[in-house]
This record gives C-alpha cells, sequence and structure tokens, in this order.
C-alpha cells in the first residue's frame, strides 16, 4: 500500500466538515453494527451447526475464543495501519473482508475449515474499530466529539443484540442460511462506504514532524505517563464487564429461579439498555462540560463508575432482584458514559499521529482482561466460591477502575491536553 496520508494531502470534501462528519457517523454505524452482528451470530445458532458439522463443546468454544485471541493480538497493528495510511481504505478493506469471509462461512463443511475462517474474520475485523473512531474524532473537534463517538457505538450495541437473528434464520432456514443472508448485504455496505466515506484532514503536527513509523509509534506510547494508567483502567474495565456478561445471566437464574431465556433478557437487556442511554446522555453532557473543561471527558466517566460499584456489593449481599436490576443498569450506564469518551480521552493523553494504534492497544487489553476474567471467574465457581464474594470482587474492580481513570485526570491536569485536547 502506497497511501500514507500527511497533513494537507488529505482527501478534500466539497460539504461543509461538520455535515460530512455526521454523514460518516451515519455510514459507519451501519458497518459498526455490521462488525458485531457477523462476530456475535455464530453463539445463538449452536445447535443448528452442530446437526451439520459434528464438533466437541470445546472445539465450538474454540470458535469464539480462537476469533477473540487473533483480534486482541492484531488490534495495535490495525490501529497502526489506520494511523500510517487512508482511515477510509482500512475500514472498506475491512469490511469487505470480513462480508466475504462470512459469506465463505456458510459452505464450510469441518471443523478446521471453521475455525480457520474464524480466525481471518479475527484479523480483519481488529483494523475496524481502531480506524472507525480515529476517522469519526479527525471529523469531530471539540463540542461534538463525545456524541458522535457515542453514536457510533450505539449501533455495536445494536449489531449485537441483532445477534439473535441468526439463531432465528438458522432455526427457520439452516445455518449455512443464515451466513449467505447476512454475508451478501455486507458486501453491499462495502459499496456504499466506497461512494460515502472520506478522509478528512488530520489534527497534528505537520512539516518536519516524524512520520508516522511502528516504532515510533510504540515509543511514543511506550513513555510513561497517563496512557499507562488508561490501559490498566481498561483492563480493569474489560475484566468486570466480561465478569457481568459471561456470568450474570447464570447467576441470576440461579439465585431468583428464572428460566434460562428470562435471566439472558433480564441480565443483558438490563445491561445493554442502560449503556445506550449512557452513551447518548453521557456522549452530550460531556461535550457540554468540555467546553468550559476539557478534562470533564475524563472525571464525568469516572464518577459514573464510582456511583455503579456500590450496587455490585447490595447485589452480592442481598438477595433481591431490585439490586441485582440496579446494578445492571448503573454499570450499563457508567460504560455508555465511558464508551463516548474512550477515544476523545485518548486524544487528549496521546500524540495525534498514534490515536488509531493507541485505540488498539485499548481494545487488547480489553479483550484479555475480559478473557481471563471469563475463567477465572469459572475457576472460582469450580471452587464452590459464594456469588456474593464475586459480586463483591467486581464491586472492588469497578471502583479500582474509576481510581485509575481518576489518575488519568490529574496526569493530565498536572501536565495538559495535547494539541487536540478539546
Amino acid at each position: 500500500m502506497n497511501t500514507a496520508q500527511t497533513p494537507g494531502k488529505q482527501e478534500s470534501t466539497s460539504l461543509p466538515l461538520a455535515a460530512v462528519g455526521w454523514a460518516a457517523v451515519a455510514v459507519l454505524w451501519l458497518a459498526g453494527g455490521s462488525n458485531y452482528l457477523t462476530r456475535t451470530m455464530l453463539t445463538t445458532m449452536r445447535g443448528s451447526i452442530l446437526e451439520e458439522i459434528p464438533m466437541s463443546d470445546a472445539q465450538f468454544g474454540l470458535l469464539t475464543s480462537g476469533f477473540l485471541w487473533v483480534y486482541a493480538l492484531a488490534s495495535p497493528f490495525g490501529g497502526f495501519f489506520a494511523d500510517r495510511f487512508s482511515r477510509r481504505l482500512v475500514i472498506i478493506v475491512s469490511l469487505f473482508a470480513w462480508s466475504a469471509i462470512t459469506w465463505l462461512t456458510a459452505y464450510v463443511q469441518t471443523f478446521e475449515q471453521f475455525l480457520a475462517l474464524r480466525i481471518l474474520l479475527g484479523l480483519s475485523q481488529a483494523c475496524y474499530i481502531p480506524a472507525a473512531v480515529a476517522l469519526i474524532v479527525d471529523y469531530h473537534r471539540g463540542p461534538t466529539r463525545s456524541l458522535a463517538t457515542g453514536l457510533h457505538a450505539t449501533g455495536l450495541i445494536g449489531g449485537s443484540a441483532l445477534g439473535g437473528l441468526g439463531g432465528w434464520l438458522a432455526a427457520e432456514y439452516g445455518w449455512s442460511h443464515a451466513y449467505l443472508v447476512v454475508g451478501l448485504p455486507n458486501l453491499a455496505l462495502g459499496v456504499l462506504l466506497c461512494f460515502t466515506l472520506r478522509d478528512p484532514p488530520r489534527e497534528g503536527p505537520g512539516g518536519a514532524a516524524e512520520p508516522v513509523q511502528l516504532g515510533g509509534a510504540l515509543r511514543s506510547l511506550g513513555r510513561p505517563g497517563a496512557f499507562y494508567a488508561m490501559m490498566a483502567c481498561v483492563g480493569m474495565q474489560g475484566a468486570v464487564s466480561w465478569t457481568i456478561i459471561g456470568w450474570m445471566p447464570t447467576q441470576m437464574q440461579e439465585q431468583f429461579k428464572l428460566g434460562q431465556g428470562a435471566a439472558g433478557f433480564s441480565a443483558l437487556g438490563f445491561l445493554y439498555g442502560a449503556q445506550l442511554c449512557g452513551l447518548l446522555a453521557g456522549g452530550y453532557w460531556t461535550d457540554r462540560r468540555s467546553a468550559i473543561n476539557p478534562r470533564a471527558r475524563i472525571y464525568l466517566p469516572a464518577l459514573a463508575i464510582v456511583c455503579a460499584a456500590p450496587a455490585f456489593w447490595l447485589t452480592g449481599w442481598f438477595p433481591a432482584i431490585g439490586f441485582t436490576l440496579a446494578s445492571l443498569s448503573l454499570w450499563g450506564l457508567a460504560m455508555g458514559f465511558l464508551g463516548a469518551n474512550m477515544m476523545p480521552i485518548t486524544c487528549l493523553v496521546v500524540d495525534p499521529r498514534y490515536r488509531a494504534t493507541a485505540m488498539g492497544v485499548l481494545n487488547l487489553f480489553a479483550a484479555v482482561s475480559g478473557g481471563l476474567a471469563v475463567y477465572s471467574i469459572g475457576a472460582l465457581r469450580d471452587a464452590q466460591l459464594g456469588s456474593h464474594l464475586i459480586l463483591t470482587i467486581a464491586g472492588f474492580g469497578a471502583l479500582l477502575c474509576a481510581l485509575l481513570l481518576w489518575q488519568v485526570n490529574r496526569s493530565v491536569r498536572k501536565h495538559g491536553v495535547g494539541p487536540a485536547g478539546a
């Protein structure tokens, strides 16, 4: 690829930057939904797949674990590609790749073929989110930055919710048909992005500034400072969130004698519903407050997480479904606040040339810590550790997440914000 861009040479647009920026959010909302739909639909069609491709439960689990491991390890490199080359091109190539892989999955006949395509899916999707959010903040500078990234993130949640579509299609028409129905329209979406998505001018130093190179990115992000605390914060957030996603439905089923469907709908429905509200309300509120103090993008999510932590302790020690639903709602709301501001906070603490790389590194930490947390909670359950203690641990994890985010705030207050701090 020889599409490297430098400030002042980006593709120009004929419309005002703000209007094109909101159009970019709209088309990337569709792409983000596709990204999460194609990765999650597998889990909803287990029975249909096993009828045609015999595999053990461990092998079926490996289809998701293999995806996550590859996705995590490839994310920093996907982010670097978005910093080094055209973000638009990285997004479009990524979307075409995962759409084609989804379509090809309809024709697999063995477990080995299935696993190979899931690994390729992880590689292709690792490039999308760092490039997409970096492109969005290139367009949205200042008063619309958090709301724009929050709106894009609602597409990811919408795609996750639509994952159930795969299960319905598989039950009615077969799992292969489900992959065809989802894969082919995604290819059409790639064509739409070719005609509508553009690269905005990038923020950051120009002239004699060091060109974007992998070594330079690693040196910049590896310097001691706020980004270290941010990585630790995101790792802890991933651990708590995946503990809830992975085990709260089971916890509610056992504690409140709910059916499998009711427990799953209650746990994830309240969590994702509150997160949607947090993405929109948190994005709008922090945008307003950041006009007075740019660090509002950091301390408001930290305060939201602090409010969520005690609810886990109430849920663990008092067996009332109201406390459980409150904890899910408060954590979802807090994650909405943080999700809307993750890239805007990154803009405050890293060199503008390496924003997408930084986002890829944060994805790596969240995925790895989340996977370790899900496994560890399973081991604790096998050791007969009470669920109240597990939720108590989650509460302390949430509190530590907030403290680490507050450390980011202290560092930015001490050293000042970056050149694109608003």
